[in-house]
């Protein structure tokens, strides 16, 4: 079983991953990548943490974020 305090580590590296990725995918500011990232469905399922999405590689939280932004 996962601790809160862990789980709460990876949501935190996941939002600093997709962030990074939308500045340098998008040559956003840091600002608009938060706010991209922070006003995501993708933010919103990172924090359920029945569902557990926050085990999932950057990589693959970064490609269902392009998806939802398209």
């Amino acid at each position: 079983m996962i601790t809160t305090a862990q789980r709460n580590f990876l949501v935190n590296y996941a939002v600093d991953q997709l962030t990074e990725s939308v500045i340098k995918e998008n040559g956003s500011d840091l600002t608009s990548a938060l706010n991209t990232v922070y006003n995501s469905k993708v933010y919103r399922l990172l924090q359920d943490s029945e569902g557990e999405l926050y085990t999932q590689s950057p990589s693959y939280l970064y490609e269902l974020l392009k998806q939802e932004i398209q």
